[in-house]
């Protein structure tokens, strides 16, 4: 044999010899991520068919993210989970949560409301569990009754009010009326109208509150009433740019648009909306996420199922970045200057390290179409224009243990 050819030889060998022992070596088991996603649901009405919530808004988005990070996962050793458990919108979410944290669950995406959130946080304490809020917008979860292992990806209401003002105010459309409904949660949101008025130069001239009365206003009586008592209900207002509408518990909001006595542009929970995602948004690489979305789940991407997405693609990215499933240390890494997000909403985003809000834009829409993004031009802010929207960190009554 020509001495030429030996090297050759001895390599291939060799090359044999340590793919049989790779071969001998035990294969690594992918590291297991587990999440939950509790959500407390019940059907509910809305003034019109169309606005019918799809039976697995959010949990819609949270399993195509489960999807993504499995396609990722699959080179770096993670595998993901869903486990999803479901209550009524009062009851009490206890043993639900004790019931995922058993089967291993820490990390737990929750749609419920604020009461329900606030009664596990010694829960979640005592377990080293992680919350991520995808669907509670009151602002004193992120405030006075802040977490340190609750996070949120849905927005605030300061911060969908803050986005819509802001937009009014770049409009110079500077003089508003507000109606109000007669729920909480109603009146939650015109204080949120109320408190960026004043922050951002607005004028509030009047206000008024329609009273729910309980009556059947998607019959076609109701309708008719409607026609008739919404332009006497509106007669009284003075000069005015924009009727700004409250109304989250859908009484009467949708009523509001061509039938005030005076023509005017209404905005707010009816009109132009705020919100933390549209389903027409197809801006920076949106084409890309609705069409996977759709193709997945035959509809388009709803603000919720957003949240739910980006609350998976958070862990994703944490436990990648982490190498570990540890919720301290994703905790640790989420509030780290190292961290960020892309979520298709033209920036990174980050969370306030002073209460774990998720800066993001809020889009502004109608029924068809994005109208605009905000912040909007202009507005500007030392540390991020995200933290034009919402409550600052020097006004910030969180205090995290």
């Amino acid at each position: 044999m020509p001495l030429l050819f030996l090297p050759l030889i001895m390599t291939a060998f060799a090359a044999i010899g340590h793919s049989e022992a790779l071969a001998q070596q035990p294969v690594q088991e992918p590291l297991q991520v587990r999440l939950g996603y509790l959500r407390a649901y019940e059907p509910q009405l809305t003034l019109s068919v169309l606005d019918l919530a799809p039976r697995d808004e959010g949990v819609a988005g949270a399993n195509v993210a489960i999807a993504d990070n499995n396609t990722t996962g699959s080179f770096l050793g993670q595998a993901y989970g869903l486990d999803v458990v479901e209550v009524k919108l009062d009851d009490d979410i206890t043993a639900a949560t004790e019931e995922l944290i058993a089967k291993g669950v820490d990390y737990i995406l929750m749609d419920v409301s604020a009461e329900q959130l606030l009664s596990i946080t010694d829960l979640i304490s005592n377990r080293d569990a992680l919350v991520f809020n995808i669907g509670a917008t009151d602002d004193r979860l992120r405030e006075e009754a802040c977490h340190s292992r609750i996070f949120h990806t849905a927005p605030t209401r300061t911060m969908l009010a803050d986005g819509l003002v802001q937009y009014l105010i770049w409009k110079q459309w500077r003089r508003w009326v507000l109606i109000h409904g007669s729920h909480d949660r109603d009146k939650l949101f015109a204080d949120a109208l109320r408190r960026a008025a004043e922050r951002f130069g607005g004028e509030i001239l009047l206000e008024k509150e329609f009273t729910d009365t309980g009556t059947a206003r998607r019959t076609d009586s109701g309708v008719v009433q409607i026609q008739r008592q919404m332009p006497v209900f509106t007669q009284d207002f003075p000069e005015h740019d924009v009727v700004l509408v409250a109304d989250e518990s859908e009484v009467f909001g949708t009523y509001v648009p061509y039938r005030t006595w005076t023509p005017r542009p209404v905005a707010g929970t009816a009109g132009l909306i705020p919100s933390a995602w549209h389903p027409a948004s197809e801006q920076w690489g949106g084409t890309q996420i609705q069409n996977r979305f759709a193709k997945a789940n035959g509809r388009r991407m709803l603000w919720k199922d957003m949240a739910a997405w980006t609350a998976v693609r958070v862990v994703g990215e944490a436990v990648t970045r982490t190498q570990s499933a540890e919720t301290q240390k994703t905790a640790e890494y989420l509030r780290s200057p190292d961290f960020s997000i892309a979520a298709f909403k033209g920036q990174k985003l980050t969370f306030r390290t002073w209460n774990g809000q998720l800066r993001q834009p809020i889009f502004l829409g109608d029924g068809r179409s994005v109208v605009s993004t905000s912040p909007q031009e202009g507005f500007l802010h030392q540390v991020s224009e995200l933290d034009t929207l919402g409550v600052d960190q020097p006004e910030t009554q969180c205090v995290l243990d």
